[in-house]
């Protein structure tokens, strides 16, 4: 069956698989493959990636493969191993058995690295890495042949050898591939295929002190597992010639790579490297920080895995880069919290409200409607008394002319109770606002006036007495530019008010039950989750998402 029989859009990577599989190429066998470096945490930009690598051999009943890149121990770690599997499980993906590391395959690669000292289109090269790149010539002038191109191949197989058994120091020598120094594709200049590095390797400890380069492992490693559609970001296009001549000259089972876009975001940054600094150098509180364009970040703010699928199949698959608005990921989030999320009533910036005819000490419990987009998350009870909070911003004394909520005389509805009237301001000795006193009609239980008089605002509430203490952090984007990346200096366009924590919330009691990381709307103040690191003595919740939603607004412009 093919895509377009399942009623999904057939893009130029299914075309091609589609006609490989019809052609009976590899036997009809779609087999991907995603091969993180575990040189830091996974962003968004990945998981396009991901849905792409293993969504494709999902849809075609092939096979995929998770396979770490870890050639580089300088800058790999067990943290991020363990960390890249864990998105991708929490994205939906799971490798089962196809679980593999490049240094599982270190002795293939050196045993193929001999074979071409052997045919004669690799050598040793004393040239130290600043020489290396003098000799490399330019975009627009071609490069120089190292004095030590012409080596007989036994000495270059003993020095090799050498390399290996750790004779030479770090840096000394490296083998390169002999291919043409004037190639106007700078990554066919004799690139390196080994250099000599001393560094505990978190799978292989002290084994090894010369390492495979990227370029040369990466297509083996897709070749020793017979990959059939190796799909990478577009900027892998320059790479793919000097993959293929690896593969031929080693005549060895030759995967079809294939480009894609790579995804880009406004208003985001999408480099683990210079994510690893906004780390470091203590911007953010770690790669899991909310505000971070990493799976773990988007899951701890409450992004659920569904959204991120569903954003990554509207921006679907294309052949050059382009930038991808962030509402666009904002419009999906909210399209799906307010399919699942329940709704609670939380008041981020309490004013004290007391109802002064309503009786000292009666509790009266009142139903609210879990969410009223899923009738199958029935109701809940929610504990009115005769104090309340409301929020500060719902009354002005002395409102302007489009403000409908409350103020001194008006009347208005509190959210499924009752219609309440301000009959008092009280403030403190510095005149500030302290608390609301108020009168109630008990004859509006639910809200509605029985005499059918109209009011023209609803607010939300809760109970002094029953509601939870929490803090609330609100977050907004990272950064205050579309394009950090074009600004002199990333880092001075972050946004200062990106974080905002509130101390003194008060949400309803049965939100405070809530597991880690389950999707809640706060009625009228956005889409919030609970934090790890909330405990029995302190809540943290997340704003995720406010509900204002611009995206949707585009799209029926559009339609």
């Amino acid at each position: 069956m093919t895509s377009a029989d399942k009623g999904n859009s057939v893009d130029f990577i299914r075309e091609i698989v589609e006609r490989d599989i019809r052609e009976g190429k590899n036997g009809g066998r779609v087999h991907t493959r995603f091969p993180p470096e575990p040189n830091g945490y996974l962003h968004i930009g990945h998981a396009k990636a991901i849905c792409i690598d293993f969504g494709i051999a999902e849809e075609y009943g092939g096979l995929y493969n998770l396979r770490f890149d870890d050639t580089n121990p300088v800058k790999e770690d067990i943290e991020y191993v363990e960390s890249i599997m864990r998105d991708i499980k929490w994205l939906g993906f799971d490798w089962k058995d196809r679980l593999f590391y490049a240094s599982d395959y270190f002795d293939i690669m050196y045993n193929y690295a001999e074979e071409l000292i052997e045919k004669g289109v690799a050598y040793v090269c004393d040239l130290s890495a600043e020489e290396i790149r003098e000799y490399r010539g330019t975009l627009t002038e071609p490069g120089r042949n190292s004095p030590w191109r012409n080596r007989s191949v036994e000495e270059n197989l003993d020095l090799f050898r050498r390399m290996k058994a750790g004779e030479f120091s770090d840096g000394a020598r490296t083998l390169r591939a002999k291919i043409d120094m004037a190639s106007p594709n700078m990554n066919m200049r004799d690139p390196a295929i080994y250099r000599i590095l001393r560094r505990n390797h978190h799978r292989t400890g002290d084994r090894w002190c010369i390492y495979p380069m990227y370029d040369y492992a990466h297509c083996l490693e897709d070749s020793i597992e017979e990959i059939t559609h190796s799909c990478c970001s577009i900027e892998f296009e320059d790479h793919r010639p000097l993959y293929d001549w690896f593969l031929n000259r080693l005549d060895i089972f030759h995967p079809q790579q294939i480009e894609f876009a790579r995804l880009n975001l406004t208003f985001t940054i999408m480099s683990k490297r210079k994510l690893a600094i906004l780390v470091e150098k203590g911007l953010v509180s770690g790669w899991d920080d909310p505000r971070m364009p990493t799976l773990s970040g988007l899951r701890r703010r409450g992004y659920t895995p569904e959204a991120i699928r569903n954003f990554t199949d509207r921006i679907g698959i294309a052949k050059r880069d382009s930038t991808v608005d962030m509402a666009l990921l904002e419009y999906c989030i909210r399209d799906d919290l307010n399919r699942r999320a329940p709704r609670f009533m939380a008041v981020l910036d309490p004013l004290k409200v007391t109802i002064e005819n309503y009786p000292s000490g009666k509790c009266e419990e009142l139903e609210f409607i879990n969410n009223p987009e899923d009738a199958s998350a029935g109701s809940r009870i929610v504990q009115f008394s005769r104090e309340l909070y409301i929020e500060r911003d719902d009354f002005q004394e002395e409102p302007h002319r489009k403000f409908r909520r409350l103020a001194p005389g008006r009347e208005i509805r509190l959210r499924y109770a009752f219609l309440i009237t301000c009959v008092d301001v009280v403030k403190d000795e510095d005149g500030n606002v302290t608390e609301l006193i108020c009168t109630y009609d008990s004859e509006t239980r639910g809200g509605n006036a029985p005499d059918g008089r109209k009011v023209k605002s609803t607010i939300h509430w809760v109970s002094a007495e029953y509601a939870v203490m929490a803090e609330v952090r609100l977050y907004d984007r990272l950064f205050t530019v579309e394009n950090p990346l074009a600004s002199d200096s990333f880092i001075e366009t972050i946004n200062d008010e990106s974080l905002k924590v509130l101390n003194r919330c008060r949400i309803e009691p049965s939100a405070a039950d809530l597991d880690i990381g389950e999707p809640v709307q706060f009625e009228r103040m956005g889409y919030f989750c609970k934090d790890p690191d909330s405990t029995e003595e302190k809540l943290i919740f997340n704003r995720t998402i406010s509900l204002r939603d611009t995206w949707k607004k585009i799209l029926k412009n559009q339609e």
